[in-house]
């Protein structure tokens, strides 16, 4: 009782000044329930996005108690409650039967209504070739397939040859009444429009069969009604080789111990996540205490003669910190309220747009409720926690000089900058230590960026002092902000510290990254001339690869030329192996093979793909040699002393078995290296010494002249896919970084750049806040009224300028120490032309970081410059 009664007038005064303070309150509660919304918005997206389980049943296994899952000639299975989490099959010998609705039924010890149900990706013919379309063989009109498919337009196909489609088959020419004709054969009606409930941009077509997939799926799935199936029936079933999706089991899981240890349950927390996750919690947690510090401060100092009329009437120390905390917990609970309505809403918001970007049907909304009520509780915590230190120093102030009109703040004490420099010593050892681990180590320094970040923190006083210290050269607005921003350290250090915390996360992490991006640039090696092409498939017969040069010819614009060559491809279940090798023994190459669809070229000159992977010099010798009638063998040897190659080709069965051995012979070769220890091919031989040699030659490949745009990419590739699936258009475009490299670097730019701001304008408009008194004064003695404008944009540009600076001198410890282990490159030191490489990669995002450090705190003081105002109404007292 008498707790809450200690509490009760220090709440009454925390809301009797959030009332009164509307702006410094409106800018904590902005603070505390950003992160809050965004945090509640993730959850909530990511929830929505995940269908696994029981929602969204429907489109898994429509109204049926069950999915049986049959693959061909699999013996036994092992699942989780969940098979589409982990699930593995074993397979029998090849030919055996597959189990039916007999087989099943006597593993129930019940009968079962049963609807077949096969998937399979088929290729549509189009006007310029193939198209990829997910098919499904099933009665639509079965009870059991109700939620498979939403009917939109048009009826429910009855016969063989009739299918519905979904919006993306359609708008590619297959609306109603029109045919789709498959490529491998069969026609068929579309009889009505609407969509798949689980694809959503990926072409669909649905019938009853049979026809549509039959024997084109290796997996038969089987709609089972009857009644629940249990999780002893589905172990029965998996003893069948059949994996099930069970609606009971999913509704009411096993326990652990009846799951077959081999599977386990999915989903154990890995210890590694987790260490990462709390990492990540706690430099959020700090980051919004240093954002919010500074508006509790400015709230302590203005209510700083009303703790010291408290003090002076017999309040205690504890009864002042009470009324700072009290803010802390009102402003703290109703940014957590605010963020997390605000979330919610948010998150509905943002899994629309996503659904838009998405080839699957999201599941429907939904909010993890525990997860959201966690992070209320979070931004009530980091409110608290940003009110503990302006408190205690509250708790401190000199109460006579702070009657007396004074400033009341304590003298700085030493501790906290000998503490800082321990912190960022330990949190440089440990970076330090990390890097010297190797690969593993990443997580040592993600965990010693802790203590090097409270470090800085504890060291921005020494920072600001001495800054103050060596301003007397500056200009007068910038050598007042200095001196202000040292004087009222209460309110700086937080602000400043948390542009340095933001900008040190950025800059390690784009370190990082940057370095990793220069690695894999390093290591590409280009498989043909910039801008060129190359149509590689299995094809066998010349006849056909005519075909495709002819589709090919129509496509581009430059000049087709087919590449000969010993083809590794052989009709039926047969594949080539060839192997060049020295009279002396021994392989010639570390690495070779892939973009020409061969490994021995059969031509008069050296196609310019090869040329650009000899080593200086070596393509006049190679052209010699094969104008000589010698084959041109590529090596990465030094010196090979031999006149002659030994070529040998094998066949071997796809199923395995031993090979037959159909070529093998002698060849005249001259020997040219490449320049590191990776080649296209194994040799050029002229077509001259391969007709001697006995080897059968044939178009492997086609060679596009560049340069190949990526529209013309993909329509050749249409184009060709309706001679053969497999065929392919490869183009040199360089080596480009992946698409989650540039969306991480510009997220990390984004989110760096809005704290940045946020936390700049917000400790600036703070700033003027506490110092009206101080700008009156100026403007009465004589001060223009630019003056507080540029006072306002100088003290915003100190803030984000040194906190910058300093983030990214901190952030560099951790980002160099990240490069070590991340781009170790022991295991190879030469890269793909040869050169000599360094052992780790380091690269800087000089770009990133210009535009945080320099372009930002210079963009937050135009802001402010703009927006302030710049005259203010002259009084006796200013409050």
């Amino acid at each position: 009782m008498s707790w809450a009664a200690g509490w009760r007038p220090a709440l009454r005064i925390a809301r009797r000044e959030a009332r009164r303070a509307r702006a410094r309150t409106a800018l904590v509660l902005v603070m505390i329930a950003l992160p809050v919304l965004a945090v509640t918005a993730a959850a909530v997206v990511i929830a929505t996005e995940d269908v696994g389980g029981t929602e969204a049943i429907e489109r898994r296994i429509g109204a049926a108690d069950a999915r049986v899952d049959i693959k061909r000639g699999a013996r036994s299975a092992d699942q989780a409650p969940d098979p589409d989490d982990v699930a593995s099959w074993s397979t029998g010998g090849r030919g055996a039967p597959t189990p039916g609705v007999a087989e099943m039924e006597q593993a129930l010890g019940r009968d079962v209504p049963a609807l077949p149900w096969r998937q399979a990706r088929l290729a549509v013919t189009t006007e310029r070739g193939v198209l990829d379309a997910e098919a499904s063989e099933v009665d639509l009109a079965d009870p059991l397939a109700e939620g498979l498919f939403r009917l939109e337009d048009g009826r429910l196909p009855r016969a063989a040859d009739e299918v519905v489609v979904n919006r993306a088959l359609a708008e590619r020419g297959f609306g109603l009444g029109e045919q789709v004709e498959l490529a491998d054969g069969g026609r068929f009606e579309v009889v009505g429009l609407g969509e798949s409930t689980s694809w959503r941009t990926s072409p669909v077509l649905v019938g009853p069969g049979p026809g549509l997939v039959g024997s084109r799926a290796e997996t038969t799935s089987w709609l089972v009604g009857g009644g629940p199936v249990t999780w002893s029936d589905v172990r029965a079933l998996n003893g069948l080789g059949a994996l099930v999706v069970s609606r009971a089991v999913l509704e009411d899981p096993p326990p652990a111990s009846a799951v077959p240890e081999e599977i386990g349950y999915p989903g154990g927390t890995d210890d590694v996540w987790l260490a990462i996750v709390a990492l990540v919690a706690v430099m959020v947690l700090i980051e919004v205490v240093l954002l919010a510090g500074p508006a509790f401060a400015v709230g302590a100092r203005r209510q700083a003669r009303t703790l010291a009329l408290l003090a002076a009437s017999g309040g205690t120390p504890r009864q002042a910190r009470r009324v700072v905390l009290a803010g802390g917990l009102v402003l703290g609970g109703l940014g957590a309220v605010v963020g997390v309505g605000l979330g919610l809403g948010a998150g509905a918001l943002a899994a629309r747009v996503l659904q838009s970007y998405s080839d699957q049907w999201l599941g429907p909304f939904d909010v993890p409720w525990l997860q959201v009520g966690g992070v209320a509780a979070f931004g009530l915590v980091s409110a608290l926690l940003a009110a503990v230190v302006p408190a205690w120093l509250a708790s401190r102030q000199d109460v006579v000089a702070v009657l007396a009109g004074r400033r009341g703040d304590p003298k700085p004490s030493l501790r906290s900058p000998l503490l800082g420099v321990v912190l960022l010593g330990l949190g440089a050892a440990g970076s330090a230590f990390g890097a010297l681990q190797g690969p593993g180590g990443e997580l040592l320094i993600a965990g010693s960026a802790i203590p090097t970040v409270l470090g800085m923190v504890l060291l921005v006083p020494v920072v600001l002092a001495a800054l103050a210290r060596v301003s007397r050269g500056l200009p007068l607005v910038l050598r007042y902000a200095v001196r202000d921003a040292a004087r009222h350290r209460t309110r700086t250090v937080p602000a400043v510290a948390a542009v340095a915390a933001t900008v040190a996360g950025v800059v390690a992490l784009g370190i990082a990254n940057a370095s990793d991006r220069a690695q894999s640039e390093a290591l590409y090696s280009p498989q043909l001339a910039m801008g060129d092409g190359i149509v590689r498939g299995p094809l066998t017969s010349d006849a056909d690869w005519r075909r495709v040069q002819q589709r090919v010819e129509s496509e581009v614009a430059g000049a087709v030329r087919p590449a000969r060559g010993v083809s590794e491809v052989v009709e039926g279940d047969l594949y080539r192996d060839v192997a060049v090798r020295a009279s002396g023994g021994g392989s010639l190459l570390s690495a070779y093979g892939g973009v020409a669809g061969t490994s021995l070229l059969v031509d008069d000159t050296v196609p310019a793909f090869v040329a650009q992977a000899l080593a200086p010099g070596e393509l006049d010798r190679a052209e010699a040699a094969l104008a000589a009638g010698r084959a041109a063998v590529l090596t990465d040897r030094r010196t090979v002393r031999a006149e002659s190659v030994r070529l040998r080709v094998v066949e071997h069965p796809m199923a395995g078995g031993r090979g037959r051995v159909v070529t093998r012979a002698e060849l005249p070769a001259a020997f040219v290296r490449v320049r590191g220890f990776d080649a296209p091919v194994q040799a050029v031989v002229p077509p001259v010494l391969a007709e001697r040699a006995g080897v059968e030659v044939g178009t492997v490949s086609l060679q596009v002249e560049g340069p190949v745009s990526e529209d013309v990419q993909r329509d050749v590739d249409e184009a060709v896919a309706g001679i053969d699936p497999d065929l392919d258009l490869y183009v040199e475009r360089g080596f480009a970084a992946d698409d989650d490299t540039w969306i991480l670097m510009v997220v990390l730019g984004a989110l760096g750049g809005l704290l940045m701001l946020g936390g700049t304008l917000t400790a600036t408009s703070l700033a003027l806040s506490d110092a009206r008194p101080d700008l009156a004064t100026l403007a009465a003695v004589g001060a223009a009224p630019r003056t507080r404008r540029a006072v306002a944009a100088a003290y915003a540009l100190v803030v984000g300028l040194v906190g910058a600076v300093l983030g990214a001198v901190v952030g560099a410890v951790p980002g160099v120490a990240a490069a070590y282990p991340l781009t170790s490159n022991e295991w190879s030191g030469y890269g793909p032309g040869g050169d000599a490489l360094p052992d780790h990669f380091l690269a800087v995002p000089w770009l990133l970081v210009a535009v945080i450090v320099v372009g930002l705190p210079l963009l937050s003081a135009g802001l402010v410059a703009l927006t302030s105002r710049s005259r203010l109404p002259l009084a006796a007292r200013l409050d």
